[in-house]
């Protein structure tokens, strides 16, 4: 089917009209943009628009994904994932890896680690430095939570290096801001407090200078910062950033569960400055407001916690075992730090048999975790990229031994060269070895020829023996029957003359059919079938190598007993290589090859149904030149018609005379 421009300018219209609904969620339901997705993926594939076809799946198994549809969200994004492979489209391929990481990065770190790192490295084929930093973020924050430190510092100190080389702008502050917060949370987990505070101060700067609003960004960066100088002791500092978080009267209803970490991290630094004037009363007021959003919410945890260790430095053992158990209880379903920092605090808590207990539990499930934190840190080990840092020190060390260098880039060039000599020697040696092979072939070809011309030959001397015979000798003694038969005839009895009759018409019928064969047995009725078995024989054997249907016809006209083994030759071997040509090139699956004679000149016409090619610039080829060089050899003419997606003729004309 084909359509006017008009129409395929009407149709993309409709599509990015359906696209752009079905990602607007605050107008539609999910029904609804799950409709119109369906209708741009239906254009899509009657455009036949591969890159099309691609967004439309994307956008279908985003809202399968917002559904929570995440089976056929799955099984939709790898169906749209091979398809990109199919189409060689690196892009798309490294958004739909984007969007796997994006799935497991809550659900299997392994997973969404494995689907960032080859999404990153799509992008940085592509020299996407921007898409590139955003996964390698990605990526560090996994690190981060799963404790491999080193490498959570390395790729984000990457992705700034590759930030660093676009231009500034709002989408790349927020970016860096975004880095800088990660290696300010690592070097906090890692104790270098002063680079914590460099880097969150760094961040906190960038998300003050973005357009538009950035509260709860700035919130965020000021709590981290708060929660690195508490850790340093640099509790007034703390406090200072805390209140400056708290003093948005908004706060609490607009991020209850924020504003209450925030209020417990500003009442644990009060705890911690020895100033108990409002304790405990703000992890209460912290726990109400979680409880009123989430009852055991797993931000309560280090609440619990916090309120435990408060009342047992206090000497209130209930209520420090209420909180204790009451903190471990909520992390059990986690399996995690919080668990782990529980068990500890337990073991300060109770008493004797119980501490040793909680003791015992918490040192096994610390080996638990140090465990699999190994196996994560392993798991991660394969990627790790340069720092700037490293890369200066290359660059020093290339400096101090550039005589080392020197002679390197000399080696390799010398061996680049000697590669070079021997792989043309190599190639020379197969050139050598495919022009015997081909010599070998025509041989071969000569010699199956001679042998049909022996056989055809030995078939005519026999059918002539056999007519010899048949006419010399037994044809013969009947007619010498028949005139002894004749010369009896004197007896005039009518018994005698009626059976001597009889007699001779029996031989007379004999000799008629004897005349017969030894006629049929003289005439050359298979000439010339040799050499057209010949070309079925490669016609089938070829066509059985390379899946092709064939149809083959000939005209019997042509008389090739006539014709020279120089023209058969060359015949045979430009169907041969026609046969290679739309087997390597065209990706057709029929072929029909025919025979005719026109005005003594042997018309060979090939159709293919492939994908067609620009026969303009295919005229340099070797195929063609050989096929070229073998028409000029027979005086023929070749003519060649293609046109993309609807096959190609080759017409080769070839005079008898």
């Amino acid at each position: 089917m084909s359509w006017s421009q008009n129409e395929i300018q009407a149709k993309l219209d409709s599509f990015y009209t359906y696209t752009s609904k079905s990602n607007n969620s605050k107008i539609y339901n999910l029904d609804t943009r799950l409709s119109y997705a369906k209708e741009a993926k239906n254009i899509a594939v009657g455009l036949k628009i591969d890159s099309l076809i691609v967004k439309s799946n994307l956008n279908t198994s985003q809202i399968y994904l917002d559904s929570g549809l995440y089976n056929i969200f799955l099984r939709t994004s790898h169906q749209n994932l091979n398809f990109s492979q199919k189409i060689k489209d690196s892009a798309s391929m490294a958004l739909i890896c984007k969007k796997f990481g994006d799935y497991y990065d809550t659900r299997l770190a392994d997973s969404a680690f494995y689907y960032y790192h080859k999404s990153e490295k799509l992008y940085r084929a592509l020299n996407d430095n921007l898409n590139t930093s955003e996964l390698l973020l990605d990526i560090a924050i996994i690190q981060k939570n799963e404790k491999d430190l080193t490498g959570s510092e390395v790729a984000s100190f990457e992705a700034i290096r590759l930030l660093e080389e676009l231009k500034p702008s709002d989408i790349i502050n927020k970016r860096k801001a975004f880095l800088y917060n990660n290696l300010g949370v690592v070097y906090n987990h890692l104790e270098e407090y002063d680079a914590a505070i460099i880097y969150h101060n760094k961040a906190l700067d960038l998300k003050r200078k973005l357009d538009g609003n950035n509260e709860i960004t700035i919130d965020n960066s000021l709590n981290n910062l708060g929660h690195t100088y508490k850790n340093a002791g640099q509790y007034k500092l703390a406090i200072k950033n805390y209140n400056e978080v708290l003093s948005n009267n908004n706060f609490v209803k607009e991020r209850p569960k924020i504003y209450a970490l925030v209020l417990d991290n500003y009442a644990h630094t009060l705890y911690l400055s020895k100033d108990f004037k409002n304790l405990p009363e703000l992890y209460f007021k912290a726990l109400k407001v979680l409880d009123s959003v989430n009852p055991n919410d797993y931000k309560s945890i280090i609440i619990n916690q916090h309120l435990a260790e408060y009342y047992n430095d206090n000497n209130n053992k209930d209520s420090a075992k209420y909180y204790g158990y009451k903190a471990k209880e909520i992390s059990e379903q986690y399996h995690n730090d919080d668990l782990l920092n529980s068990l500890l605090l337990l073991s300060k808590i109770e008493d004797d048999s119980m501490a040793a207990i909680h003791l015992k539990a918490y040192v096994k499930l610390s080996d638990s975790l140090q465990k699999n934190e190994r196996t994560i840190r392993n798991k991660f080990a394969r990627i790790r990229f340069e720092t700037d840092q490293i890369e200066q020190e290359n660059i020093q060390i290339s400096k101090e031994r550039k005589w080392l260098f020197v002679i390197s880039i000399v080696i390799i060039l010398a061996a680049f060269l000697l590669y070079l000599v021997i792989n043309q020697r190599n190639k020379n040696k197969e050139l050598k070895f495919i022009q015997k092979q081909q010599e070998t072939n025509e041989e071969i070809y000569n010699l199956m020829l001679s042998q049909n011309e022996g056989i055809e030959e030995a078939r005519a001397l026999e059918k002539k023996r056999i007519s010899e015979e048949l006419h010399d000798g037994v044809l013969g003694r009947l007619f010498g029957t028949r005139l002894s038969l004749d010369s009896l005839n004197m007896n005039n009895s009518i018994e005698a003359i009626k059976t001597r009759s009889q007699y001779i018409d029996e031989l007379k019928s004999i000799e008629q059919d004897i005349r017969k064969v030894s006629h049929e047995l003289n005439t050359d009725f298979v000439s010339g079938s040799g050499f057209i078995d010949i070309i079925k024989t490669l016609v089938e054997t070829q066509s059985l190598a390379y899946k092709l249907s064939y149809n083959f016809e000939h005209d019997d006209v042509i008389n090739w007993d006539e014709i020279s083994n120089k023209m058969k030759i060359h015949i045979y071997r430009i169907i041969q290589e026609s046969l290679h040509n739309i087997y390597k090139h065209a990706s057709a699956t029929d072929v029909k090859i025919s025979f005719k004679l026109k005005n003594n000149v042997i018309c060979l016409t090939m159709t293919d149904n492939g994908s067609g090619f620009d026969v303009s610039k295919a005229k340099s080829g070797i195929g063609l030149k050989n096929m070229n060089s073998r028409i000029n050899e027979i005086n023929g003419t070749i003519d060649i018609t293609s046109q993309k997606d609807l096959g190609t003729t080759v017409i080769i004309n070839a005079p008898l005379a």
